[in-house]
């Protein structure tokens, strides 16, 4: 991605900093990345808005500073890609988070948000949530071990068969880890 094409980029720690226009922006990018096939949370498409709405209400619901946030990514003041970022506040775990919901517009297909995306998530849970991991499942079969392992990520195990997107189409869940 070259620089001027760089996203800008915008956390969301709380719920009232979501505007219904950022909430509406947020919810359609999700419709279409998953009408689109994208492995990002509702895996029999075509999801409507009100359904994908319901579970973003739910995750704006939950925005905590401590516990949960939003990272955003414009291009030219256009939402092009987002993801959540959780941590437990159990102290057993609370030194690691995990990263949510990973998705680039279509229309930003290509330009890098989704590896901007996953460098400044890096940074952001190191330097502004204390995080020392980070984990994600993502969906076999699809090529996404290779996209994060790219960025540094290592496969920790995964779980065979565990996704089942047709009958006779099981994928495996496959758990990685990031240590910052």
């Amino acid at each position: 991605m070259r620089n001027k094409d760089a996203p800008d980029f915008r956390q969301i720690t709380d719920r009232r900093e979501m505007s219904p226009e950022l909430r509406r922006e947020l919810i359609e990018c999700w419709v279409t990345v998953s009408n689109a096939g994208g492995a990002a949370g509702f895996p029999f498409p075509p999801v409507g808005f009100d359904e994908v709405a319901s579970v973003a209400d739910q995750l704006i619901a939950g925005l905590d500073p401590r516990r949960s946030r939003f990272l955003l990514a414009f291009v030219d003041g256009v939402l092009a890609g987002w993801l959540n970022v959780r941590r437990d506040v159990n102290p057993l775990i609370a030194h690691w988070g995990t990263v949510h919901h990973v998705q680039t517009h279509t229309d930003f297909r290509g330009r890098g948000v989704g590896a901007a995306l996953m460098h400044r998530v890096r940074d952001l849970a190191r330097e502004e949530m204390g995080l020392a991991q980070l984990h994600l499942a993502a969906r076999g079969g699809v090529g996404l071990e290779g996209f994060y392992g790219r960025l540094g990520w290592k496969e920790i195990g995964r779980r065979p068969g565990a996704l089942r997107l047709a009958p006779g189409d099981d994928r495996d869940e496959i758990l990685m880890m990031l240590t910052l």
